[in-house]
């Protein structure tokens, strides 16, 4: 941090030189969506596994955003330790995992959504493109109603294709927050 400068500024600046962060976070994101969209038949096994790493994942994301938060970083936090929480749990008993999140779904995509929501509200004063998060966390709202309602008769299929359309929307959200990211690096 330069002597004399504004502390804000600093951050921002020490925060932007992260932007790559994202661009690998949202790699990845988009990695697991297509390697969930991409089961047939896979095993409940893999899909556990996969499930509680997803969790996981996001926890620790949480986490980083959370330490370099300058405000409402609780937030971050909060949900952080909810998601890895979760992934633990996953990672412990995969079998039942799947069973238990096809049961469970529309609620677990209830809670990403809110804090997908919070989190676009929270980046609206310093990212012009906010709202693309808000839109991102609308649609796993409604993906939340549409799966507690149990449209579709076979919910394992339903849990894969959501959880893939979770990840796919994260990947996004990660691409483009990069990106906005390093042009506030620029413009400091």
């Amino acid at each position: 941090m330069e002597t004399g400068a504004d502390p804000v500024v600093s951050a921002a600046k020490d925060v932007s030189r992260l932007w790559w962060l994202w661009l690998v976070f949202g790699a990845v994101w988009t990695l697991i969506a297509v390697t969930i969209l991409q089961f047939d038949q896979a095993s409940v096994t893999t899909v556990g596994i996969l499930i509680g790493l997803m969790f996981f994942f996001a926890g620790l994301q949480s986490m980083v955003g959370a330490a370099v938060a300058e405000r409402h970083g609780w937030v971050y936090g909060l949900f952080g330790v909810l998601f890895v929480i979760a992934g633990v749990v996953a990672l412990i008993s995969p079998e039942n995992t799947f069973a238990a999140l096809a049961d469970i779904m529309g609620f677990l995509f209830l809670i990403v959504a809110i804090s997908w929501m919070i989190e676009a509200f929270i980046w609206r004063e310093v990212n012009e493109l906010w709202w693309i998060g808000l839109i991102a966390a609308v649609l796993m709202l409604i993906l939340a109603f549409w799966t507690a309602g149990q449209f579709f008769i076979d919910k394992a299929y339903l849990l894969l294709v959501f959880a893939g359309i979770w990840a796919l929307l994260r990947g996004v959200t990660d691409f483009v927050r990069a990106f906005q990211i390093r042009q506030i690096g620029k413009l400091l």
